[in-house]
């Protein structure tokens, strides 16, 4: 009778026990299968906030420059609209247009002028520029009139240059009487004259003369 109590009593002993080390072991696998998980997937997590993040990069600088290529484009077409209020009040040709400045002023003086216009001093590129400026002189400033050219012969004696600093390539010098450019070191400047049917003469820059300032226009 004890020898049954007692085999019993073990039982009842064991069996809560196995029970309690098999929850244990469900437990710990299911610890060490969360861990497995989370090692796995926190490297495709990682890669993936990386890839956002990379995008969002590129999304942003695109719009950067999106944006920055509007404000060009503004700024063109406000540079445009100035230009043909300017152009209104002067004369247009194919790819510029001539405002004349009738004050006198030095060579320097009036170029300057010109520039914080937005153009420079006219600098004929064919005969028939120079034709179309002549007229234009005789129109606006007189048919004695003289003009300064954006031409001159400053950095080095007898390579006359344009404003950019290019040797210029159309001339218009009178050469059967005077035989310009004649001024040598003295007169590194060039006028346009009226009186000599659009000839170009050299001047000392210091001089003062009326001015006409050219656009680019497209």
């Amino acid at each position: 009778m004890m020898g049954r109590i007692t085999s019993v009593c073990f039982e009842s002993q064991t069996r809560p026990a196995s029970r309690s080390v098999r929850t244990m072991d469900f437990r710990a696998v299911k610890f060490v299968f969360c861990v497995v998980c989370l090692v796995r997937c926190s490297p495709e997590q990682s890669s993936t906030k990386k890839n956002i993040k990379k995008e969002n990069s590129a999304a942003i600088e695109e719009l950067k420059k999106q944006m920055e290529q509007i404000v060009q484009d503004l700024n063109l077409i406000k540079e445009q609209q100035a230009l043909q209020t300017v152009c209104l009040k002067g004369i247009k040709i194919p790819g510029k247009c001539f405002l004349v400045d009738t004050t006198k002023k030095s060579f320097h003086a009036a170029n300057d002028d010109c520039i914080a216009k937005g153009g420079t001093l006219s600098s004929p590129l064919s005969g028939d520029e120079n034709d179309q400026l002549y007229d234009y002189v005789r129109q606006t400033v007189g048919p004695e009139g003289h003009i300064w050219l954006g031409v001159n012969d400053i950095l080095k004696e007898g390579e006359w240059t344009d404003q950019t600093g290019s040797q210029i390539r159309f001339k218009n010098w009178e050469s059967e009487i005077t035989h310009q450019p004649d001024g040598g070191r003295g007169q590194n400047c060039a006028i346009l004259s009226s009186t000599a049917n659009g000839k170009w003469f050299d001047e000392d820059c210091r001089g003062e003369k009326p001015s006409v300032c050219q656009f680019n226009i497209v």
